[in-house]
């Protein structure tokens, strides 16, 4: 049964809500238990994908089914390839054919596409049921699954339709680990050391003198830095529930990663190996600002190598990029702007700077990576 060691608060202007976060010491992971006071009705909907489905989803719906709810199951394939209109489609298909009703709860029991796919869906099935987090990916309980943004992508641009909806709890059990793929795992970490390079370089210091305990999936040490960096998002979340400030800076590494992503399609890089690349940038651009030096940005790629994260980025046409990178949400009123580091631990939004230092960046960050 998964034992819940910490829980967070999450505080916004819609509704607050928990994060628990925990482990099973057997094996044998509980994944109804703490949710069920947070289920609205008793129509359940469980929304996972064919990797997952497999590795627990019997289990989750006869824990459900035990209390009396009725459950269905809409199974999805694998891949940010498929978190599109035509997919979450098959949700709104699964919920209309099963006649459910508005005080309804939609389960994501998934990675952070099943995360953002069901989120959507909650938020536009009937104008907002009822939605559940169940993360089980590293990258999904560290970021996707905290702070309500849900949404699909385009052929032109990554999460570009979409909704801010928050659940109502999240469930991060770090047993889930035990099963995700090495790459899956490693593309998590991306988005942790993302937190430490924007809010906290104490945190970056403690990924480096633990990153042997880390990629062992040590469940004590990977306990505590999931709660660390939930707790970071909860606060921002708590700050700017909307993306009209200070969460911005959560997209470090995002505009740049989100160009490889688009570019070289869906799914054919993953999400956090992207952004991954897409933090090298950024810090490059900071250190071609006279920001950060040099020594810095080398310090960092030895951490995402040491964490078997890709750091060189694939040949994209500088012109293509800066074109892709125009579609971003993040541009304002015609400039693209940017997440840099001002230092290691605190990072800023700006779009005053040449573009020829974004181009040089584009054109290729080799000098750092020696």
């Amino acid at each position: 049964m998964t034992h819940i060691t910490s829980t967070l608060s999450v505080h916004t202007q819609s509704h607050d809500y928990p994060i628990f976060i925990g482990a099973s010491p057997t094996g044998q992971i509980d994944l109804a238990g703490p949710i069920l006071p947070f289920i609205k009705g008793k129509q359940v909907l469980i929304v996972t994908n064919s990797t997952v489905a497999p590795l627990y989803l019997t289990d989750f719906s006869e824990c459900l089914m035990a209390t009396g709810l009725t459950v269905a199951s809409c199974i999805l394939p694998d891949g940010e390839q498929y978190k599109n209109q035509e997919h979450v489609n098959a949700i709104y298909d699964a919920l209309m054919k099963n006649h459910f009703a508005r005080d309804c709860t939609l389960i994501a029991l998934g990675g952070g596409v099943i995360g953002d796919m069901t989120g959507f869906a909650a938020a536009s099935f009937m104008r907002g049921v009822n939605f559940i987090q169940v993360p089980t990916t590293l990258l999904a309980q560290v970021d996707s699954s905290v702070g309500g943004k849900t949404g699909i992508n385009h052929p032109l641009g990554k999460n570009m339709i979409g909704a801010f909806w928050q659940p109502v709890c999240v469930l991060a059990d770090m047993t889930t680990f035990e099963t995700l793929p090495k790459r899956e795992f490693a593309a998590g970490l991306a988005e942790v050391v993302k937190y430490a390079l924007i809010f906290d370089k104490d945190f970056l210091d403690w990924l480096e003198t633990n990153a042997t305990k880390i990629n062992a999936r040590d469940a004590n040490i990977l306990g505590e830095m999931v709660y660390r960096c939930c707790d970071y998002k909860a606060q921002i979340v708590a700050s700017d529930e909307r993306e009209s400030g200070v969460r911005a800076l959560l997209n470090f590494g995002h505009t740049f990663g989100h160009v490889i992503e688009t570019h070289m399609g869906y799914g054919n890089w993953l999400h956090g190996e992207a952004v991954g690349v897409g933090m090298v940038q950024a810090l490059a651009m900071s250190h071609k600002l006279g920001l950060i030096g040099r020594d810095d940005v080398v310090r960092v790629v030895a951490l995402l190598r040491t964490f078997d994260l890709p750091v060189c980025p694939p040949a994209i046409d500088p012109a293509v990029a800066l074109n892709l990178m125009g579609h971003d949400k993040k541009v304002q009123n015609g400039s693209i702007r940017l997440v840099l580091l001002e230092t290691l631990g605190k990072a800023f939004v700006t779009k005053d700077f040449e573009m020829v230092l974004l181009e040089q960046v584009l054109d290729g960050i080799d000098g750092y990576l020696s």
